[in-house]
């Protein structure tokens, strides 16, 4: 069998890149196999960290070294054990379908499937697994486009023009198996993303993804967005704290009694929205409201089908919620009795239709937890409306000016419902920024993000994946009009 491809991986010392070459170099179908080394190595040596950043130097010396077909990457210095015919069916299925880049399932401890690959996939770590397969053509395009030169976001910027020009596919075939390097819950692995350690490697990928937004159509300009009348129309209260709780007897009289103890020069009350609780939720939602002077307003909705997002969306439509709805989770609390006052006056002053804050995770008996304070220094007014489609999150607590929150709506799913309309907002208004903690996240085994299976972060990823995907078509079409 004529070999068609060239396979590059990570160097990390000499018995590792011995074990892992000789996983390829008894495959048929391979050529050579080329070290990368890592960022300790002699300056202008490729290089891969095993973070999975890449620079672009790299793959420029990928596409250089290499006349084959196709260039076999593997991101992990681990063991990596093939299947059967593995690389056969990743280059058949890639000369099928004239794809760019292609990718499949593996197994781990246990089988771990991977997502199809949508538009809106813009995130930095969309797991593409440690082995993917690119045509080599497609690869010196790229490095014929030339593309700025970046220590961290190389393979990035490479997997975004590769979407570009041609499309990426996901095998849904176990097709390897994986040594697993991270055995860390899905809520400890969540905020890696914000730790000021990755901070430079952030930056960087904030410039590949708003390069490709250029390319695409869909970058939006500071300057075109709209501001708010912080005076204009008449509500029963100037703020109102929006507190969605299901089955919360452990937290929510915590999270009423943050609320209530708040200090202001105006008024506001606090929308309880108790969807449906089993437990004695009710009962502590009386009992903390019960001398606050119907200040605590608990609504039960009359649909059983509500999701986080539903019970929002019922909360900013109800007659009396106030001009700002304000976020407040039911196992989380505010970092001081000055909350809703600076967020009132921030509103005031930047007139924006949504303002974010920063929060400082802890754990249940409030002590702080790595990496403490969450602050999304990322957003910046020139590009944040822009940069929010490649993270995950944007912050919280979340504050909504309520004509718009009510115009948007919010959709009626647990899930990415808070990320759907601060994206949806930031395409057309100014989204204000707090980078001081307002807010105590308090990380325990009730979180609904704790500790979920493979199966149900696939699903989260996908659906935020599509939430971008719709965004980008919005903010595309914006642009055409404009």
């Amino acid at each position: 069998m004529k070999p068609r491809i060239d396979c590059f991986i990570p160097y990390v010392d000499e018995a590792q890149a011995t074990a892992l070459s000789n996983v390829f170099e008894k495959e048929p179908l391979v050529g050579d196999v080329v070290f990368l080394r890592n960022d300790d190595e002699p300056e202008g040596t490729p290089f891969i960290p095993l973070h999975k950043a890449m620079a672009t130097k790299a793959v420029v010396s990928m596409a250089k070294t290499s006349e084959q077909d196709y260039l076999l990457l593997c991101t992990q210095s681990a063991s990596i054990t093939l299947g059967h015919r593995a690389l056969e069916r990743m280059v058949s299925v890639a000369d099928a379908t004239g794809a760019a880049m292609v990718y499949a399932d593996r197994n781990k401890a246990v089988p771990v499937p991977t997502i199809d690959y949508q538009q809106g996939a813009l995130r930095d770590d969309f797991d593409f697994g440690p082995l993917v397969l690119l045509r080599r053509k497609t690869v010196c395009d790229f490095v014929a486009s030339r593309p700025e030169e970046l220590t961290f976001a190389g393979f990035y910027q490479l997997r975004l023009f590769l979407s570009r020009k041609g499309c990426i596919v996901h095998i849904p075939e176990y097709l390897y198996a994986e040594v697993e390097t991270d055995n860390r819950t899905s809520g400890q692995k969540q905020f890696d993303y914000v730790d000021p350690r990755n901070r430079a490697i952030q930056i960087e990928m904030e410039r590949a993804c708003t390069e490709h937004l250029r390319h695409i159509g869909a970058l939006i300009d500071a300057s075109t967005l709209r501001t708010i009348d912080p005076t204009e129309g008449v509500f029963p209260v100037e703020a109102s704290v929006i507190i969605p709780v299901r089955n919360r007897e452990r937290t929510i009289a915590d999270a009423i009694c943050s609320a209530l103890q708040q200090k202001t020069d105006f008024a506001f009350n606090i929308i309880v929205v108790n969807n449906h609780s089993t437990d004695d939720t009710h009962k502590k939602i009386a009992e903390a409201g019960k001398l606050a002077n119907g200040q605590v307003v608990e609504l039960i909705p009359e649909r059983t089908d509500l999701g986080i997002g539903g019970c929002w969306d019922l909360a900013v439509r109800h007659p009396l919620c106030g001009r700002y709805a304000i976020q407040l989770d039911s196992d989380d609390l505010y970092s001081s009795p000055n909350v809703l006052q600076t967020i009132v006056e921030a509103f005031r002053r930047e007139r924006c239709a949504m303002l974010i804050g920063s929060y400082e995770l802890c754990d249940f008996s409030l002590r702080p937890l790595p990496p403490g304070l969450i602050d999304h220094k990322e957003w910046t007014d020139e590009n944040g409306m822009n940069n929010a489609l490649r993270i995950n999150g944007l912050g919280a607590p979340r504050c909504f000016y309520t004509p718009v929150i009510r115009e948007i709506g919010f959709p009626n799913v647990s899930y990415g419902e808070d990320y759907a309309v601060g994206l949806a907002i930031s395409r057309t208004y100014r989204i204000g920024r707090i980078y001081e903690s307002l807010y105590l996240c308090r990380r325990w085994e009730g979180n609904s993000d704790a500790a979920l299976s493979p199966d149900k972060v696939n699903r989260n990823n996908t659906y935020k994946d599509f939430i971008r995907t719709v965004e980008l078509s919005c903010r595309q079409e914006l642009s055409i009009k404009s």
